[in-house]
């Protein structure tokens, strides 16, 4: 049972300023910080494109209690709470509370249960997120891979696919699992490009048994023989996922797939700076040069999105 009632009328945002202020800061908070979501997000329609900054919206800002607690946000209650748990407590259940309500006075968090009524996503999908979140405020490695996966990127990376889905409207539910896949894999290409910065929050999202297989210690942040096949073993992995995440593509609608297809290309891409780097992402956080999203937007554009689609 979905307490969110697909299809549902929502508001309209051409009326409704509390709406209307709310996409405009989930758009917003997504140009920020979600720069590849944004960019493939501007290849859909308004109504999908909107739907897709609210879903990375109430993500992010839950992700920030827990990595950024001395950000504060106006969408996030508890500002003089210094408790990051005791804060993400409240954030569940202040979009909770949305949820039944059917809105908020709140901008953010309206234009977020706006969306998800619209579109009818399953609320367990918010359960399993707002889990993981908690996870990182306890746990600090992960013994293998099936357990990061399975205990952690399960609720962090793996549902925000099943999140998307509504949005992009499949032709088939077939396309779960790529869905799945495609968030598991810019998950982990976020852990192998941050393995720094997750360091110095005293975090490691590399499986502690290959680790120990290969010798290799991200704590003494250099670049060593067991660190470069250390690193290669898990880009072959990353690169996997992105392969089964492909598979999705023919699934969607032209529109949905030039934006799966342009996010896809683009975070990937992220996993060749990393090998240009020789495995060192001690030093500075790689990106992708914006010629070249621009670049692969005009190709997406030109040649379909399932062109040069992943690396073989």
């Amino acid at each position: 049972m979905s307490l969110l009632g697909p299809g549902l009328s929502g508001g309209d945002t051409a009326t409704d300023p509390l709406l209307a202020e709310g996409y405009r800061r989930c758009a917003e908070l997504t140009r920020r910080h979600g720069t590849t979501y944004f960019w493939g997000a501007r290849l859909l329609p308004a109504d999908q494109r909107r739907d897709v900054y609210t879903v990375y919206a109430l993500c992010r800002l839950a992700d920030d209690i827990v990595d950024e607690p001395d950000k504060l946000d106006p969408a996030v209650p508890g500002h003089g709470e210094a408790d990051p748990a005791v804060r993400l407590r409240m954030f569940e259940r202040h979009f909770w509370d949305a949820v039944l309500a059917g809105g908020s006075d709140e901008p953010v968090m309206a234009a977020v249960v706006d969306s998800l009524r619209r579109r009818g996503t399953d609320p367990e999908c918010f359960d399993r997120f707002f889990r993981a979140m908690e996870l990182d405020l306890t746990r600090e490695t992960w013994a293998s891979w099936e357990e990061l996966r399975d205990g952690y990127m399960e609720g962090s990376a793996a549902v925000i696919g099943e999140m998307m889905l509504p949005v992009l409207e499949p032709h088939t539910p077939l396309a779960q699992e790529p869905a799945r896949s495609l968030g598991l894999a810019f998950q982990l290409t976020n852990f192998l490009r941050d393995i720094d910065e997750d360091l110095d929050r005293g975090r490691v999202y590399l499986p502690q048994d290959d680790l120990a297989r290969h010798g290799a210690d991200p704590h003494e942040r250099t670049v060593t023989p067991a660190w470069r096949a250390m690193m290669a073993e898990q880009i072959e992995r990353n690169r996997a996922l992105y392969r089964d995440a492909a598979r999705g593509v023919g699934m969607l609608p032209t529109p949905s797939a030039r934006c799966v297809a342009t996010a896809l290309r683009m975070y990937s891409l992220i996993l060749d700076r990393v090998e240009a780097a020789d495995y060192d992402v001690f030093t500075e956080r790689l990106r992708v040069p914006r010629r070249t999203k621009v670049a692969i937007v005009a190709d997406v554009l030109t040649r379909g999105p399932s062109h040069r689609l992943v690396r073989t």
